[in-house]
């Protein structure tokens, strides 16, 4: 849970005055300033370089104004410096970080690391009803400075940019701290325009780290966000760097997950990655003892039985983490017909069942029939909302029994978003027939994707006719478009790559 102001507590001290709670702050600042802090070490690698997200655009000077007293230097050239700007927000823009009539100042950062932010009380009480508690209410106190220990500067200076110039600009590396401090202050379209930056950032190297912080922040839209993409690109997830830095209660939530698609022994070896990251934030040696140590209880939420025999007898059965009688224990689970009672979770995980898109209303073959000789058939496509292309369905033979060669891809602009070279074996239907990516790719709505595949195999195959423009398909509607990558004829009336699989 997070406490924020808005929960009752006083950016000033420990127990607020305004508002009655029985919440210890201190320790809980620690836990998500020690998040924050984690965040940041990874946003250069988790999230992608991005432009400022800007919430309106000020005149030159005022800009000018703004990056001068960003480094608090700041100095007032005219006179009558109010009659260059016609708007109240102009001049607020100018006051911003400004000693120019400051009646409070700011003492923000953790020791070692502060600095001194001037401020204007009816600017900030105008902006956030902490504020106007702390310099107006009942209890408010007149103090000339006032320390703010657990809110980063740069954060802090964001959230005032905001209130004074109703500008909102952010980067990576500071968002989930200025969403910190927007909480605690109660400036809720800044702490939005935050959570927004998060979800249009989240990925699947991000989500279990933003999962963690969601939950902390009380932000259960982006919540639902990050398990939509640990639950369609979970072994990617897993196996991701920000896995390792996720807290305990949410290494639970993960484990617990029923719906989470990877296979048991992946999910295994990450809670074995997480126990030795969570030794050395105990400062334990990461010896086999141990990491069954830190990871508790949680170990029984990895669904051991549900492996493949050979994963566990080769994997998890040799890892040294399991005691003597587990490991026999769950040897004779898998052979005998009297199965022992066990601790761990015996039932298979159901996972996510993929959907599929069908956009043509017929099929059909000739003597000539449809021809590859290396050649590519692609289609462009775009839905309305974010899913996750797990592979395609394609034609085979209408000549009997063959196998085929395909190499898939799916693109963006250009950029190659994920690619895959398999086999598949066509019985000579005219039945569609799957092939898969290694990883889902995420697919973000409203924009053109390429779906392409080049095909190696029988050339007298079916192909599809009737093609649509748009397909509805439960919530989801897709468009097609023909693609100047297809050099074989595939289009949206008729060709190949019948079906795009996916999650949703």
């Amino acid at each position: 849970m997070f406490p924020c102001a808005y929960r009752g507590l006083d950016p000033k001290s420990e127990r607020s005055p305004y508002i009655n709670t029985n919440i210890y702050w201190p320790q809980v600042c620690h836990e998500i300033t020690h998040l924050i802090k984690r965040g940041k070490k990874m946003a250069a690698e988790l999230f992608p370089t991005k432009t400022p997200v800007t919430c309106a655009s000020a005149s030159t000077s005022v800009q000018q104004y703004q990056q001068q007293n960003l480094n608090n230097n700041n100095t007032i050239h005219s006179f009558n410096w109010q009659g260059l700007y016609p708007t109240i927000r102009e001049r607020n823009s100018v006051m911003f970080n400004s000693e120019l009539m400051a009646d409070v100042h700011f003492v923000v950062g953790p020791p070692g690391g502060t600095q001194r932010v001037p401020g204007h009380k009816y600017v900030l009480a105008v902006g956030s009803s902490v504020f106007h508690a702390m310099f107006y209410g009942e209890l408010a106190e007149d103090k000339e400075e006032i320390r703010i220990p657990d809110v980063e500067p740069p954060s802090f200076l964001a959230m005032l940019k905001y209130i004074y110039c109703d500008e909102i600009d952010l980067c990576a590396d500071s968002v989930l701290a200025t969403l910190y401090a927007a909480k605690k202050y109660i400036v809720p379209h800044l702490a939005r325009a935050c959570v927004n930056f998060l979800e249009t950032s989240l990925s699947a190297k991000n989500a279990c780290v933003l999962l963690s912080q969601s939950c902390l922040f009380e932000e259960p839209d982006l919540t639902q966000r990050c398990w939509e993409v640990i639950d369609a690109q979970a072994e990617l997830a897993l196996r991701s760097e920000g896995f390792c830095d996720i807290d305990a209660q949410t290494l639970e939530s993960i484990l617990r997950r029923e719906t989470l698609n990877a296979k048991e022994m992946v999910v295994f070896e990450a809670a074995l990655s997480w126990a030795e990251a969570e030794c050395q934030r105990q400062e334990l040696q990461p010896t086999i003892e141990n990491k069954r140590l830190v990871l508790g209880k949680a170990i029984y939420l990895i669904r051991i039985p549900t492996m493949a025999l050979d994963d566990f007898a080769n994997g998890a059965a040799q890892s040294g983490v399991l005691t003597l009688n587990e490991t026999n224990d769950i040897f004779l689970w898998y052979t005998a017909a009297k199965k022992p009672d066990l601790l761990f979770v015996s039932n298979p995980r159901k996972g996510l069942s993929p959907q599929r898109c069908h956009r043509f209303q017929s099929c059909a073959y000739r003597s000539n029939q449809w021809r590859y000789r290396g050649r590519c058939d692609s289609i462009q496509f775009a839905v309305d909302k974010r899913v996750f292309i797990a592979g395609f369905g394609l034609y085979g033979s209408s000549c009997g029994s063959a196998e085929y060669s395909a190499k898939i891809e799916l693109k963006r602009q250009g950029v190659s978003l994920g690619q895959s070279l398999i086999k598949y074996f066509s019985d000579g239907s005219s039945s569609t027939f799957p092939v898969w990516f290694e990883y889902p790719v995420q697919i973000e709505p409203d924009t053109f994707y390429t779906a392409s595949v080049v095909l190696d195999g029988n050339e007298l195959s079916y192909f599809g006719q009737e093609g649509m423009t748009e397909v509805q398909c439960g919530k989801v509607t897709f468009q097609f478009q023909c693609s100047s990558d297809s050099t074989n004829g595939t289009g949206v009336q008729g060709g190949q790559i019948p079906e795009l699989i996916f999650y949703a």
